[in-house]
């Protein structure tokens, strides 16, 4: 697993604009940015729609007032279904990247097997990255939901 003091790895994320679908490197993305990126399970589903996404969508701009220059969320979901997530969340503050082949999750050391209902996905997560650089990293404990709050993040920024 990815640890406090290294470089995120080499991967693409993929996202679904106006302007057709873009895939962006990662380390181009976030260089030369404070960002906050947090990692839910999967899109639609419920703790991350009713409560971890809605929290960073509402704190958006305290979070940007504390110096954070982009705020992503991130699943193992293709950009499709991340783009129409984000337009039913009203996250239009917020970088709504798929990671649709789970590559980048599994490059961090973050990936958990739901085969119940997904297969192989993100575990739930939040990090500060400074220029590419993880500064914080919270992991949820399997079936908690307070680590990688909004809130939690805001107050540790």
């Amino acid at each position: 697993m990815i640890q406090v003091g290294q470089k995120l790895p080499t991967a693409n994320l993929s996202q679904l604009t106006a302007d057709g679908m873009q895939t962006h490197d990662v380390n181009e993305l976030f260089a030369g940015k404070k960002v906050v990126l947090f990692a839910v399970p999967g899109a639609f589903t419920p703790t991350c729609s009713e409560a971890h996404l809605p929290g960073y969508v509402v704190l958006a701009d305290k979070l940007q007032a504390k110096g954070v220059d982009l705020i992503a969320c991130v699943a193992v979901n293709d950009a499709f279904v991340m783009k129409a997530w984000g337009e039913a969340q009203n996250a239009s503050e917020l970088l709504m990247l798929g990671d649709g082949d789970a590559s980048f999750t599994k490059a961090l050391g973050l990936e958990k097997d739901t085969a119940g209902f997904g297969g192989l996905r993100s575990q739930r997560y939040v990090m500060i990255i400074e220029d590419g650089v993880v500064t914080t990293l919270n992991v949820e404990e399997a079936g908690e939901f307070e680590a990688s709050k909004a809130e939690t993040i805001l107050a540790a920024l």
